[in-house]
């Protein structure tokens, strides 16, 4: 059924950009069998930018906020249910006529979910993330592509400095807070990760420093440092660029080398206890360079 926001915004330059009031679109991962694949909408011949590739999305209606509309128009182009997919957050990718704007709500499913296209695509896929770019895509996406992109890495937690943040009683038991803890964001991931400074990097699983009493711990699907020292000592030696370390303490993340990114307590604990929740979407990159007539 046609909404209220299909129609084309004409801008002064002379482009023009669909929906009256803006567009959203999902970009939706998966876990494949060889890594992380992404659902790409293969866009029918007869569509704006035909036979190129992008995401399922379009039009927003005037009482729809992105994440509605962009979720609407999965579930219209590709059979997608909401209840199947995990929305991370939501990004404005695109910026063009006045008043309007593409955003881009990203977000994660469990696997690799059955598609049922619609009249718009002439194909549905699971594409790996580092295929995405080999294919022709529609302008406005590849533009977008190489800021919602997502390297693959192991969340690294400081498990001593995330425990001592949670008034939680976990100096009675620490082995056993820590098999909780180490148990919850095991089963939290893999998931799609924003970091502070506006890149995303796809977590594939949990690596963690014990220390102490929770050198014991042994919980499956975890891989453990158990430091026979100091836990910051053993932290610092086996974090690398493909890690994100998971701490608070100032000291610590000084002494990380440059290429180690670094995400507070606050945000894993944000997975374990709150239902997710999507800030307004970001605007960082509305400003992208655009070509004339891309959408």
């Amino acid at each position: 059924m046609r909404g209220d926001g299909d129609g084309w915004v004409h801008a002064a330059d002379g482009s023009r950009r669909w929906g009256h009031h803006g567009a959203a679109g999902l970009l939706l991962r998966a876990p494949g069998p060889d890594g992380t694949v992404v659902l790409l909408q293969h866009r029918a011949a007869w569509s704006h930018h035909g036979g190129t590739w992008g995401i399922p999305g379009g039009a927003r209606d005037s009482d729809e906020t992105p994440v509605q509309g962009a979720l609407r128009e999965a579930a219209e182009e590709a059979g997608l249910r909401a209840g199947d997919v995990s929305v991370r957050t939501a990004r404005v990718t695109a910026g063009h006529a006045p008043g309007w704007s593409y955003t881009t709500v990203v977000a994660d499913a469990a696997s690799p979910l059955a598609l049922t296209a619609d009249h718009e695509s002439d194909e549905l896929r699971w594409v790996p993330e580092d295929d995405v770019d080999a294919v022709p895509l529609h302008p406005s996406f590849a533009l977008a592509w190489p800021q919602l992109r997502a390297r693959p890495v192991q969340l690294l937690l400081d498990t001593a400095n995330v425990l001592g943040s949670r008034p939680d009683g976990w100096w009675r038991d620490r082995a056993g807070a820590t098999t909780t803890l180490l148990r919850r964001v095991r089963d939290a991931v893999p998931r799609t990760v924003e970091l502070p400074d506006g890149s995303f990097v796809r977590v594939e699983g949990v690596t963690a420093v014990v220390e102490g009493a929770a050198r014991a711990v042994d919980v499956e699907g975890a891989r453990l440092h158990r430091a026979p020292g100091s836990g910051d000592d053993e932290l610092v030696r086996v974090a690398t660029g493909d890690h994100v370390v998971v701490t608070a303490d100032r000291g610590l993340r000084a002494r990380l080398g440059a290429g180690v990114a670094v995400v507070g307590p606050s945000a894993v604990r944000a997975w374990l206890d709150e239902p997710a929740r999507v800030q307004e979407p970001d605007q960082r990159w509305a400003t992208l360079e655009r070509r004339p007539g891309e959408v």
